[in-house]
């Protein structure tokens, strides 16, 4: 049997984590203490999360095809995609500097591998978003539009290569 990357293995225990992570969010005694403790002005930031997870996890379901290449990537797209949503989250309600990085490097990272896998199978890539920091929940005004100066043409960083290059 051949032995897994450190790739591998690591991506294997960020499913593990995710599942135990969710496990303990639907336990009764972990959403007590959520109505209790949370503060409203929390109660969007919980809500968003909250929906990611569960759009992650009901991503992840999925049924075998018999390509364990295919269902791999059919498994971890949306897990990435679930880690995408929560960083996006912290970066629309968070206030430390240190985590909204740390945040916006989740978001270059994860979409990258969702990038690399799909080209590996040779699937379509995704379409192209706004920046998360241009995503704004629909309570919140949207950011004002920056024009170029050549062409009048609205600049769009939705690319998660284009921040490698600068």
């Amino acid at each position: 049997m051949r032995t897994p990357s450190p790739r591998t293995v690591r991506t294997i225990l960020s499913a593990v984590i995710v599942l135990a992570i969710s496990a303990l969010c639907d336990s009764p005694a972990f959403a007590a203490g959520l109505q209790s403790e949370g503060t409203s002005n929390e109660a969007p930031f919980l809500a968003e999360n909250n929906t990611a997870m569960t759009r992650m996890m009901d991503g992840m379901s999925t049924r075998p095809t018999g390509d364990v290449d295919r269902d791999f990537v059919a498994m971890m797209v949306p897990h990435h995609q679930g880690a995408i949503d929560m960083a996006q989250a912290e970066l629309r309600y968070g206030h430390n500097e240190q985590l909204r990085r740390i945040a916006q490097e989740i978001v270059v990272e994860q979409q990258q591998e969702i990038v690399a896998m799909r080209v590996a199978l040779g699937q379509p890539l995704p379409p192209p978003a706004p920046a998360p920091d241009q995503q704004k929940p629909a309570s919140m005004p949207a950011a004002p539009v920056h024009r170029t100066s050549d062409h009048g043409m609205q600049m769009n960083m939705s690319n998660p290569m284009q921040k490698e290059r600068q």
